[in-house]
């Protein structure tokens, strides 16, 4: 069997939602059925949307740390509050960006978008996305009686690369990375560090089908990714190396 990607098409949507009545209504318009084993991938910024998870800039009341930053960096005061108050660690920066890290994930001004917002407002990252995906995942199974995974997928940038590219900000039903150490490569020489980001992988994969900009395909099925489910909650830890371990974080302080 091939892996193959669905993307589902929706409505744009304005202003809080129930996601899981949305989904249902997205999965019956499409004429697509779930199967057990699929792999749900869904913008970060359409649970965003459903959550309310949208700011207007000006609002922001700026603390002190936040102006200092916003004035290394040459970027406006309230936008960097934002960012300050969003992000887990501030590592470095440059002219206009902060780089900071939130749930484990390194990101200019820590992933948040006014890409697709209107005017002065702001996409934040959806409230506990592990929580999130959990508890659909549990409600799929509750309602429809099947083991599916799901991930929540964002768009980044890799470093002196031309592009963006999916990246899994949270996941459940899947185990979000597969242990490749003491298998052997092509060589035959036994593999010491190496781990498949299986999460990270397919979210990749999906972001493709669903596209950029004013693409309206918030969610994706992945067909026989032949990626190992379980039943078990994955927390953020399982996804992430600590900061002193990191060479991109470590280049910061160096």
């Amino acid at each position: 069997m091939n892996l193959t990607v669905i993307p589902l098409t929706s409505e744009k949507k304005d202003g809080k939602f129930c996601f899981f009545e949305e989904l249902k209504k997205i999965i019956e318009n499409s004429k697509i059925t779930i199967e057990e084993g699929d792999v749900l991938v869904i913008s970060s910024k359409f649970i965003s949307n459903s959550q309310g998870r949208i700011l207007k800039i000006e609002k922001s009341k700026v603390c002190e740390k936040a102006r200092k930053i916003a004035k290394k960096f040459n970027t406006n005061e309230k936008f960097m509050e934002i960012v300050f108050r969003e992000s887990d660690k501030i590592v470095g920066g440059v002219a206009g960006f902060a780089m900071a890290t939130t749930n484990g994930i390194l990101a200019p001004n820590a992933g948040i978008d006014k890409s697709n917002s209107k005017g002065t407002k702001i996409i934040l990252y959806p409230n506990e996305p592990y929580k999130f995906a959990e508890e659909l995942k549990r409600k799929i199974f509750l309602e429809l009686n099947l083991h599916v995974g799901i991930i929540i997928v964002d768009s980044r940038l890799m470093p002196a690369r031309i592009g963006t590219t999916g990246v899994a900000i949270a996941c459940a039903g899947i185990e979000p990375t597969k242990d490749l150490r003491g298998e052997k490569d092509l060589d035959g020489n036994p593999l010491k560090v190496t781990f498949q980001a299986t999460a990270d992988n397919l979210a990749s994969i999906a972001n493709h089908k669903m596209g950029e900009g004013n693409d309206l395909h918030p969610i994706a099925i992945i067909r026989d990714s032949e990626c190992e489910l379980t039943n078990r909650q994955i927390i953020s830890e399982e996804m992430i190396i600590p900061y002193e371990q990191c060479v991109y974080i470590r280049s910061f302080s160096s």
